[in-house]
């Protein structure tokens, strides 16, 4: 890490990273990793490489911390460490839901009328 050392994060009980750069290194290829085990049509596997391929990238090429903060725009290291580690906790759920695959019986066709429940005024 280039410049000033962090000191705090000013977030209460958040403590300041020790290594975010190998620390959002290993969640973000974890991440990438488990990704790759869904088929390339899904959705959420296509837009998640893309983001984290991005922000991998991003901390890959740059020293500073501050840097990756300003390039990523997505809060604090620490933050951005809390978001990979939640986003690897739902890639993980995701290989096991496996949402690509096709619905086992038909929706309603009301399934997404609003409100759910149509009621009548009384007269």
């Amino acid at each position: 890490m280039s410049g000033a050392i962090k000191k705090a994060t000013g977030l209460t009980g958040m403590a300041v990273a020790k290594n975010p750069h190998h620390t959002l290194t290993a969640l973000y290829n974890k991440i990438l990793r488990a990704v790759a085990k869904m088929p390339q049509e899904a959705a959420y596997r296509r837009y998640t490489e893309q983001i984290v391929g991005e922000r991998a990238k991003i901390v890959a090429s740059t020293s500073s911390v501050k840097e990756i903060e300003q390039k990523v725009n997505c809060g604090q290291v620490e933050e951005l460490i809390i978001q990979a580690e939640n986003e690897l906790v739902l890639a993980r759920k995701m290989l096991g839901w496996k949402p690509w695959e096709p619905l086992v019986k038909q929706a309603p066709a009301t399934q997404w009328a609003w409100p759910p429940a149509q009621i009548h005024e009384l007269k």
